[in-house]
């Protein structure tokens, strides 16, 4: 055995600092998204509908329409909810904010100025702590300097701007807080799953591992003492001319423990996370049995590991039981790979009481019949004419 998984650690996640923001409840409903395109769609109709008008007729009107078309780039750089290169969403809002600039100054009869609080919004959602206060701060300060040269009463039209637009950052920039220990809080989550995984994980390889050898040293032991006591035991009866059915008896019993000794060996192996037994070892069962024949048809295809074992106990299971029930002639082994599963038979032909499913212990039918139904297949079994039938079926 390898040794168990590292176990990962909980460990707190560093978020890329531009990233898409989403609220924290119902993700789909885009309630602040829906505000921001109403507020971008009242100042786009404000700056053509007031005085002066966007054209290139007049001093001013170029002044607007110039104003108007930084304004469009700004926000078609700045406002894309993906993850955009470093510097260009902080670009795109200082486009944005110099459009405030400019149309305060040309046109402070409209509404431009007001692209101020998207600035505000979007850095403050958006942009990481420094790169938001300083376009915050030029677009603010460049706004309040345009307000001066504009308003009636500048200290009061700046006072009232600085009022209604700072805790508008500062609230955006709560929520930009809150949904950042949301992704956090659940970035952490998963990793504690995945942490109890793997140490559930570890904990299965650990008890697989001392279940291993638990079986190597009593039950592999054991079976290796037993087939050595037999072979010598057969060697002893026929040395002092015993009863030749009592030496044929002892030359079975040593052949079922050798197997027995071989499929342990095999569990253990299968326990360790060695490669288990699957359709390719079909012909060594066939090739150990007299008389029994293999055919393969079809495309072999890939199985799982739980679906490669199925098919190869099944057939392990049903030439034992003929070997122990029967005495068949021959025995049919047929893998057939279908397009719509894989399946096999394992028939027999000749005398001998027919075997019952789930006979004798240990690993029988029945359990082989479960499997299938695991896997979503099915095992059927039961007397034909001349013997007796087993079909395993895998989708």
């Amino acid at each position: 055995m390898t040794g168990a998984p590292a176990i990962p650690t909980v460990r707190a996640m560093k978020l890329p600092a531009d990233l898409p923001w989403r609220p924290l409840g119902d993700q789909r409903t885009p309630v602040l998204r829906l505000w921001g395109i109403f507020a971008l769609s009242v100042i786009i109709i404000s700056v053509f509908s007031a005085e002066p008008h966007p054209s290139l007729r007049s001093a001013d009107g170029r002044w607007v329409a110039l104003g108007a078309a930084i304004l469009a780039a700004g926000v078609a750089l700045s406002l894309p909810r993906r993850q955009l290169p470093p510097g260009r969403r902080f670009a795109g809002l200082a486009l944005v904010g110099l459009a405030s600039i400019v149309l305060e100054l040309v046109q402070p009869h409209g509404a431009g100025f007001a692209a101020v609080y998207y600035v505000l919004a979007i850095a403050g959602l958006r942009l990481p702590t420094r790169p938001a206060l300083v376009v915050c701060g030029a677009t603010l300060a460049g706004v309040l300097v345009a307000t001066a040269f504009t308003a009636d009463d500048p200290v009061a039209a700046g006072a009232t701007l600085v009022f209604a637009t700072v805790p508008w950052f500062l609230v955006t920039r709560l929520l930009r807080r809150l949904g950042d220990q949301h992704a956090e809080a659940q970035t952490l989550v998963e990793e504690l799953r995945e942490s109890r995984a793997a140490h559930a994980q570890s904990a299965a390889l650990a008890e697989r591992s001392r279940v291993a050898r638990e079986m190597h040293d009593v039950l592999a032991h054991s079976l290796s003492a037993l087939a050595l006591q037999l072979e010598g035991t057969r060697l002893l009866a026929r040395d002092r001319g015993a009863d030749p059915e009592v030496i044929e008896g002892l030359e079975r019993a040593h052949h079922l423990a050798a197997s027995g000794l071989a499929e342990a060996r095999q569990a253990i192996a299968a326990l360790r996370g060695d490669a288990l037994p699957g359709p390719e070892r079909l012909r060594e069962l066939a090739d150990a049995f007299p008389g029994a024949t293999l055919t393969v048809t079809g495309e072999p295809r890939e199985h799982s590991s739980e679906e490669r074992l199925a098919l190869y106990r099944t057939a392990q299971e049903a030439l034992t039981n003929v070997r122990r029930h029967s005495a068949a002639d021959r025995v049919e082994v047929r893998l057939d790979y279908a397009p719509d599963g894989t399946s096999l038979v394992v028939q027999d032909h000749g005398p001998g009481a027919p075997v019952a499913v789930g006979a004798g212990g240990g690993y029988g039918l029945t359990g082989m019949r479960e499997r299938a139904e695991l896997l979503g297949g099915r095992l059927s079994a039961g007397p034909t004419g001349d013997g007796f039938r087993v079909e395993l079926w895998l989708p």
